[in-house]
Formats: structure tokens, sequence, C-alpha cells
């Protein structure tokens, strides 16, 4: 899992309103079946509290700033990266290995 759904305005270590859980519909039925989904979760109880992922509609994209693209593969020794990303990178070589690919798409690549 990369964050607590049932934690608002947090991811991680990470806290304060761009990090809130929310999804971005692209189009009205996105929406419905995010939140339909969000609603199943919560009947069966996955989570020890309410799912706090808000849905709404996507107004536009906006990339990050250029030192935020690749910024693992750039700084693999960051004890950021160290304690926060490689545990979910090593759950996801394990729980889902065939959707673990050992060269990354980089965004300078592109």
């Amino acid at each position: 899992m990369a964050h607590d759904p049932t934690e608002v305005n947090r991811q991680g270590p990470d806290e304060g309103t761009q990090y809130r859980s929310e999804i971005f519909a692209a189009s009205p039925e996105q929406a419905a079946t995010a939140k339909a989904y969000i609603v199943q979760l919560d009947a069966a109880h996955i989570f020890t509290a309410p799912i706090a992922t808000k849905v709404e509609p996507l107004s536009g994209f906006y990339a990050a700033e250029d030192f935020h693209q690749d910024y693992l593969v750039r700084n693999p020794h960051s004890s950021y990266i160290q304690i926060n990303d490689l545990p979910k990178i090593t759950a996801l070589k394990r729980v889902w290995p065939d959707h673990y690919r050992e060269k990354p798409v980089l965004l300078a690549e592109r």
C-alpha cells in the first residue's frame, strides 16, 4: 500500500493539504466507480477507520518541479528513500512480482 487512505492530509511522514488522499476522476463514470469502491472497502472494514480519500473531477494536471522527477533513481541513498520508499518496492517485488520492473521508466528518458 502506498499510503493509508484513512488519514487526512498525510502520506507517510509527509503532512499538509498537498498530501491529501484524492482521486481526480476524468469522467463522471470514473468518479462513480471510485466512490462505489470506497463504499465497498468501508463496508468490508478493510481498514480500521473509514476511507478519507476524496473524489473530485479532474480539472488539470501539473507536473511536479524538476527536482522531484525521478527522485528515487537520482537520490537512492536519501534517508527518505531508504525509510519510506525502498520497503514499498521490496513489498511490490514480493507481492506482485509480475508487475515489478527492474529498470524503471524515467521521466527524463521520455
